[in-house]
């Protein structure tokens, strides 16, 4: 039996999570971190509730219950995230984070400690968007250079980065496949007279409207005809159980920095 950690217990992913696990009888949830704020006001809260009757250990910081969890699962804020990972690193849990926003030097922060212990990173976990991936490597190679590309991705009116992980993950694909820099390439945004578009970028449109749960999609364009690549996301169940699969595949590994690709052998 794995057991599991969560930080971001009280988050749109952490419900969808805590859901997921119950049905899989090869794990279990042990540890549930929430913030101060909601620790104070627990016992008012239905899902803490239930997480208490089912001997889930609710608790604002993985510092003393190391011993309780095989591998964390982080969905929560940079900030906890690069804070639950230290902990981690000391002692030597393997840890899953979906939590995207991650700049370049928090970024290496994370690859070195994948030197000493086992780490699944990815801005999505579902099995449609890492094939997405799959296809527009390929399409980028064949046609990226003679074509206009452009990224529109849609979220609900809480997510707080902008453009989305999976959509920067997206364009870093397509620059990598075209051997471009994607810090230079990048277009993040368009207002005034901006000129004639210029050769070989990536240009980001970004939506918060309602509850979208995520929708992404993936244009290349030129004179001769146009490919659109969609993935919409229908369930936030789909991210939950990639996760879950992520976090039962590191337990297998001493260390290392993997991502879905790794986990679903693509």
């Amino acid at each position: 039996m794995i057991k599991i950690a969560l930080s971001g217990t009280l988050g749109k992913m952490g419900k969808s999570l805590i859901q997921e696990i119950y049905k899989d009888k090869n794990i279990t949830l042990s540890v549930a971190i929430i913030s101060n704020d909601q620790y104070i006001s627990k016992n008012k809260n239905p899902i803490l509730n239930e997480l208490k009757k089912n001997n889930v250990l609710i608790v604002t910081s993985l510092e003393k219950v190391c011993d309780k969890f095989d591998v964390l699962i982080d969905f929560s804020s940079i900030d906890k995230t690069l804070e639950n990972i230290k902990i981690c690193y000391k002692n030597k849990k393997k840890i899953v984070i979906g939590t995207t926003g991650f700049n370049s030097e928090e970024q290496k922060h994370i690859f070195e400690i994948s030197k000493k212990i086992g780490v699944v990173q990815s801005s999505n976990f579902s099995i449609g968007i890492n094939l997405v991936l799959q296809l527009i490597d390929r399409v980028a190679k064949t046609i990226g250079s003679d074509s206009d590309i452009e990224i529109i991705e849609e979220h609900h009116s809480e997510k707080k980065d902008a453009p989305s992980g999976t959509a920067i993950t997206l364009g870093k694909k397509i620059a990598n496949a075209m051997n471009n820099d994607f810090e230079k390439i990048a277009v993040y945004s368009r207002a005034g007279n901006i000129g004639v578009r210029k050769k070989n970028t990536i240009g980001f449109s970004v939506i918060r409207n309602g509850n979208i749960i995520g929708n992404h999609t993936v244009i290349f364009a030129n004179k001769h005809e146009h490919i659109k690549i969609t993935h919409k996301a229908i369930d936030r169940s789909i991210f939950a159980k990639g996760a879950i699969k992520s976090a039962i595949w590191v337990c297998k590994k001493d260390k290392g920095f993997f991502s879905m690709n790794d986990v679903l052998k693509l």
